[in-house]
């Protein structure tokens, strides 16, 4: 898996999580998934994200998003 899949598998795991939490726990946690929606939509236009560090200090390989 290289660092690109990470991300995205990562963000769609975070957006799940936070679903789930909105409808068993509090609506506040709507937040958390506006959150991870404004990380995609910066990281989109600057191509940097803070988890692709993350992945990447963790030995994943680099893919052609993030390098």
């Amino acid at each position: 898996m290289t660092i690109d899949r990470a991300v995205f598998s990562f963000a769609g795991a975070m957006v799940l999580l936070s679903l789930a939490l909105t409808l068993w726990v509090s609506q506040w946690f709507l937040l958390f998934t506006a959150f991870v929606g404004l990380n995609l939509l910066q990281t989109g236009f600057t191509g940097v994200c803070p988890a692709a560090f993350v992945f990447k200090k963790l030995g994943l390989p680099v893919g052609c998003a993030f390098k």
